[in-house]
């Protein structure tokens, strides 16, 4: 078996991008393929994400065939425990990924976008371009809406949204913590007991697809000061078992916005992670009863790898610690 993928990085948080050597992924759609990529590439999700060689937090994606023209592709995203339903920090890297690599033809300065099918829908990464060379990527969420308030989990009361996957949110203050990483291992113990009790809670469920279900992730945030009128949060993302965003979260800054909009933000949101990079995030209009998030940040390339499994090792796909 050998893999290969160009892999980069948002805000800090990895995306590794399976370029070849993966058969095709059956399926009528996005989401469709995003159940059988667990079935018949579990074993190179595990391989590229497991040690040796990924570790507890990598994530990355495979790309499929859209679902139809109007997209240019469409992504499966991974992490340490499966497959997830959305991802923007990912879908940033995506749409410097494509521009950088010619899958797109792109305005060399100007706005590029970059439009694809993940499993919880039609998203756009609007890639901005001077000189030839990305300097920034937007990324257009699904839209997005509040779920519930005030949800008892984990001995607080948490905010639930949508934002492509289903987030719990709670001021890490609540917990008498704060968003900073001497804090983050009892924050990511808080996290998986949320999880736990949110799990078959009514405000877990997805209205209209099963698959949609369930509280993908924990997000704990501290508000900061405001600087010109501009509301400004720290957060960090703890989702599947235990696994933290580095970047601020692409499918969880939307769902926050979701929340805030809700609470009377009409302004721009300025999130940082717990490792101190930025995205800048607004609502670009109303749908229904939610919100379209538009998220900016950048992706940069860290490299290209051919990754090989030789039959006689040991360890296999490999293993996680954590």
């Amino acid at each position: 078996m050998t893999i290969t993928t160009v892999d980069y990085h948002t805000g800090g948080e990895p995306f590794r991008i399976v370029t070849g050597g993966v058969a095709e992924i059956p399926g009528a759609d996005v989401l469709a393929r995003r159940a059988a990529a667990m079935e018949h590439a579990d074993d190179v999700r595990r391989l590229l994400c497991h040690e040796p060689r990924g570790h507890a937090d990598m994530y990355g994606c495979f790309l499929v065939p859209p679902n139809d023209p109007g997209a240019r592709f469409g992504a499966l995203f991974w992490h340490k425990d499966g497959f997830s339903t959305a991802c923007g920090h990912g879908t940033i890297a995506l749409g410097a990924y494509a521009v950088q690599e010619g899958l797109v033809e792109a305005d060399p300065d100007g706005d590029t976008d970059v439009v694809i099918d993940v499993p919880s829908g039609r998203v756009t990464a609007r890639v901005r371009s001077s000189g030839g060379r990305v300097k920034g990527v937007t990324f257009v969420s699904v839209p997005s809406y509040v779920v519930a308030r005030d949800v008892a989990a984990g001995g607080v009361k948490v905010d639930v949204a949508w934002g492509g996957a289903i987030y719990a949110s709670v001021p890490a203050g609540a917990l008498g913590l704060s968003v900073e990483p001497r804090h983050l291992t009892a924050l990511i113990e808080h996290a998986r007991r949320i999880k736990a009790d949110l799990a078959g809670h009514p405000a877990s469920r997805h209205p209209s697809d099963e698959r949609l279900s369930g509280v993908y992730g924990v997000i704990f945030y501290d508000e900061l000061q405001d600087v010109d009128g501009v509301t400004h949060q720290r957060n960090v993302t703890v989702f599947a078992d235990g696994e933290v965003d580095r970047s601020p979260c692409g499918s969880g800054t939307a769902a926050r916005l979701a929340l805030l909009h809700d609470s009377g933000l009409r302004g721009t949101l300025v999130h940082s992670s717990i490792v101190g990079s930025v995205f800048r995030a607004r609502v670009a209009g109303v749908a229904g009863e939610g919100v379209v998030p538009e998220i900016e940040g950048m992706a940069y390339r860290t490299g290209r790898h051919s990754f090989e499994l030789d039959p006689e090792d040991p360890m296999g796909t490999g293993f996680t610690l954590r």
